[in-house]
């Protein structure tokens, strides 16, 4: 396995990193399963783990200490915090109340004393950046975090971050994770240029496009009975999606691949990439994404790709997974009151 440097953090990841949220009661309950799972993938010269207190709701986390019991110094952890994690309004969020608590329950969970990778799993616009900044600089000198991140932030947001760590004397966010595939790559526009400006480590999720890539969704056909489907109808069924599928399944025959190993290859082939994440919910699923580690794509593949879905450009919807700013989700951010517009 090739390690790649982690942006400028000086720690070294492989090329692939296992999320682990198909762990638990959301997408596979057998603890035993997913230990196994973690054990196989670290046995493969995977060292880089991502989870977040948020899937399903910890128990990810608790597969992901268990499985670590005696295998921790050899690991880079991730973990996320941000969404909700109770009924209390204030169990949530980006403030320093719920980082301290935060990260306590994340370290007890993963049975460790400290956390390689703790990342803002969401923008926070109702959080000033530098409350939650300061605090995770605090979590930092105190040795219960290494490193700190973002997790699909705009550019905007990324520079913003950025800027109010210098100008505050505070840690600054090391890392991004976007979500980047060939069905996806809007993010090449902004986002990536502005981590390799700050020297930020890019870790991708859904580099199969949510499973469009698998090649199981085909244009045409009976859409398989899948987790993926039942939580995204709208994305697995896109007819523009389908289309590039039914133009990229040839491509990568001809190169002797599957498509899953080509979409695979083709993230981790962006310089400013650091790793890619890959999320098995079974053990099957594991052997059939690992089978695919040491593909690479030639400049050839490459620029037929660009052909079929162009730099830059969003093809599959990313549904509710992504984030959408208050700006575009808040009608009232949109439009003047009516009084004003009835003056105008």
């Amino acid at each position: 396995m090739h390690y790649r440097p982690l942006g400028r953090t000086g720690i070294k990841v492989s090329p692939w990193c296992l999320g682990a949220m198909m762990f638990g009661e959301m997408a596979n309950p057998d603890h035993d399963e997913g230990v196994r799972m973690i054990h196989k993938t670290l046995d493969h010269g995977i060292n880089f783990i991502d989870t977040a207190d948020r899937y399903s709701h910890g128990e990810s986390e608790v597969i992901v200490g268990k499985a670590l019991k005696g295998r921790r110094e050899n690991v880079v952890l991730a973990t996320k915090f941000y969404g909700p994690m109770g009924d209390d309004p204030n169990q949530q969020g980006a403030s320093r109340r719920w980082i301290a608590q935060a990260v306590e329950d994340s370290l007890r969970r993963l049975q460790t004393d400290y956390i390689d990778l703790y990342q803002l799993h969401r923008p926070t616009p109702d959080t000033d950046i530098e409350e939650t900044l300061s605090a995770l600089t605090d979590l930092m000198r105190e040795g219960k975090v290494r490193a700190i991140g973002s997790s699909t932030f705009p550019a905007s947001d990324i520079v913003e971050a950025q800027w109010a760590s210098e100008r505050r004397g505070l840690a600054r966010f090391r890392t991004e994770q976007p979500p980047y595939s060939i069905l996806n790559r809007s993010i090449e526009r902004d986002v990536l240029p502005a981590c390799q400006h700050y020297g930020m480590g890019v870790m991708a999720w859904s580099p199969l496009a949510k499973g469009m890539l698998t090649g199981k969704y085909r244009k045409g056909a009976e859409q398989p009975d899948t987790l993926r489907a039942r939580y995204f109808p709208k994305a697995m069924s896109d007819a523009a999606s389908l289309d590039m599928v039914e133009q990229l399944i040839p491509l990568a025959e001809s190169a002797g691949m599957s498509l899953m190993h080509m979409a695979l290859a083709f993230v981790v082939a962006h310089p400013a990439l650091s790793s890619a994440i890959i999320g098995p919910r079974t053990m099957e699923q594991l052997d059939g994404l690992l089978a695919g580690t040491e593909v690479a794509l030639d400049d050839e593949i490459l620029d037929r790709i660009d052909e079929i879905v162009p730099p830059g450009v969003d093809v599959a919807p990313l549904e509710a997974a992504t984030y959408v700013p208050p700006s575009i989700a808040e009608t009232s951010m949109r439009r003047r009151p009516m009084a004003e517009r009835a003056a105008a």
